[in-house]
């Protein structure tokens, strides 16, 4: 019956009937607290080893049996369903951390010899993941513009399985065409057996459900970082990789193995907290990111400003066209990305001045990492989330040692200015 109702209420009140409880009066779930679930027969026992990861079955369909945390919980499973709706899944499998859940949608894909085409432009943990450990398995990868479709086709081997890709990019908020790079893929995929076939894998955390649903658009895999806009308080980590029922195996069994199951109450909490409260949090930021990106971009200390909302920003027709918000609507995002004036080594020293000013004077933005929380936090790039980039890399992916990172929050937007203000003057 969740057909009837607008996003914004199946994100606040989940399924109409779901199988992952059976619970009938509560009007918020029960945590679970029981790392281990009692098994009333030895038989039931065997049921549940037996559903667990089985492809036969329907996990939205049958009433699951519970047997350890680290295979499935209630929270998780209520959890799960939440965000299957958001991206418009046929299923989602929720993990520890972001990074597990790249991990895990990658992993399953890629063996020894396989190769991975990644866009040039990653959050940092994602390239190091890339570069240094999936490397030492005998996977190899290219870093390309996937926004050339000629480069783009060119860098697929036969070997290829993954076409990995973020949009809008960390930190420089470049956006790919993903639809565009959709055709490309299927058009590799041509005439390639299914055990060859290449999959499309987003990264959706800067975007959120809220202002863009890749699924919708003909990628294979969405992967968040749950601890960011979809959890949006800044008190839980979590990952979810969202896509083809077909896939569900095997996330399900590389979380078990690998060991990146969510725990119950940081599901708990985002299924409470952060995915009912998304809609309303992401309308406050991105309009409180837009003023903030209209001051920067007339500010004299600064060289120009990355904002999918602005009418300067270079890919504005794709932003317009690909980011749109759950009911329609254009929806630019509450991240941005500015550089600040001054030669390579000048910038840097300034964004550093103006890192250090507000750590130490300012209430309404605070020097940290992560983003998509309701704090306004800023960072540093390329010396902190992306300083595993080597500076070729950085160079590549349009990384600036001046540029500085910004996570608009909810905070009233004229402290925001003002903390800003006073902290550009200072450099």
């Amino acid at each position: 019956m969740e057909h009837r109702y607008r996003d914004r209420s199946v994100l606040i009140h989940g399924k109409f009937r779901s199988e992952k409880w059976d619970f009938e009066d509560h009007i918020l779930p029960p945590i679970t607290t029981s790392t281990a679930f009692r098994l009333r027969s030895a038989e039931r026992g065997a049921d549940g080893f037996l559903q667990f990861a089985n492809p036969d079955l329907d996990r939205g369909a049958v009433h699951p049996i519970y047997i350890y945390s680290r295979l499935d919980d209630p929270c998780q499973g209520l959890l799960e369903e939440t965000l299957a709706f958001s991206e418009k899944g046929e299923t989602a499998v929720a993990f520890a951390t972001g990074m597990a859940a790249v991990s895990a949608a990658i992993g399953i894909h890629v063996s020894a010899g396989d190769h991975i085409l990644a866009h040039n432009a990653l959050y940092g943990c994602t390239y190091s993941l890339i570069t240094n450990w999936l490397s030492r398995f005998g996977v190899r990868y290219t870093l390309a513009n996937l926004n050339d479709r000629k480069t783009l086709e060119s860098s697929i081997r036969p070997e290829t399985r993954v076409v990995y890709l973020e949009s809008p990019c960390n930190p420089t908020l470049e956006l790919v065409d993903i639809e565009e790079l959709v055709r490309a893929v299927q058009g590799a995929n041509a005439g390639r057996p299914d055990n060859e076939r290449i999959v499309t894998i987003i990264d959706n955390t800067f975007a959120s459900p809220f202002c863009q649903r890749p699924l919708t658009m003909g990628t294979d895999f969405v992967v968040h970082s749950l601890t960011k806009y979809l959890s949006g308080f800044g008190a839980d980590m979590g990952g979810v990789v969202i896509g083809r029922r077909s896939a569900e195996t095997d996330l399900l069994l590389f979380r078990k193995d690998f060991g990146g199951s969510i725990s119950p109450k940081a599901a708990w909490n985002i299924l409470v907290f952060g995915a009912p409260t998304l809609a309303l949090r992401m309308e406050r930021q991105q309009a409180s990111a837009m003023r903030v990106a209209e001051t920067l971009e007339l500010h004299p200390a600064v060289k120009f400003v990355r904002y999918p909302g602005l009418d300067s920003f270079p890919q504005i027709d794709l932003a317009r066209r690909q980011m749109r918000d759950i009911d329609g609507n254009f929806a630019p995002g509450a991240m941005l990305y500015f550089e600040l004036e001054g030669e390579q080594d000048e910038a840097y020293e300034r964004a550093k001045r103006v890192m250090n000013h507000l750590a130490e004077n300012s209430l309404a933005i605070t020097l940290a990492v992560s983003l998509g929380q309701i704090r306004t936090l800023i960072e540093h790039p390329a010396s902190m989330t992306h300083s595993s980039l080597s500076s070729e890399d950085q160079a590549a992916a349009g990384i600036a040692p001046g540029g500085i990172r910004m996570s608009v929050g909810i905070e009233d937007v004229r402290d925001i200015l003002a903390d800003l203000e006073d902290a550009l003057a200072a450099v």
